[in-house]
């Protein structure tokens, strides 16, 4: 059995190795095919208790393809690389976040 070395985890899939960018662009097809709309946020640190997060824009109501979402979260890494950067799904029907998962994390070189 192999045991996980210890460090801080975060959100959806935290328990998996850093996703590489190829990974994170099928997340985001996977949230555009379900017809959810796209936002990514920020927030200078990822705790259990942190409920609000700033977001970078507005949500990409219009977003077509992954190409433009992936483009919003580069610059949002960009701009604030000492900031957690995430992804988020939300539901228009339910009127709510489906879901969300980390792409970056302050100080790490991948993710």
């Amino acid at each position: 059995m192999q045991t996980l070395p210890k460090e801080r985890r975060y959100e959806t899939l935290s328990y998996l190795p850093p996703l590489s960018d190829a990974q994170i662009a099928k997340q985001v097809q996977y949230i555009l095919d379900q017809g959810y709309i796209p936002a990514i946020e920020f927030n200078e640190k990822s705790e259990p208790n942190e409920f609000y997060w700033t977001m970078w824009k507005l949500p990409l109501f219009n977003a077509k393809s992954t190409q433009e979402v992936l483009s919003e979260v580069q610059a949002c890494r960009s701009q604030f690389s000492t900031s957690f950067v995430r992804v988020v799904g939300f539901d228009n029907i339910k009127q709510c976040q489906i879901l969300s998962f980390i792409v970056h994390k302050p100080g790490s070189s991948r993710y």
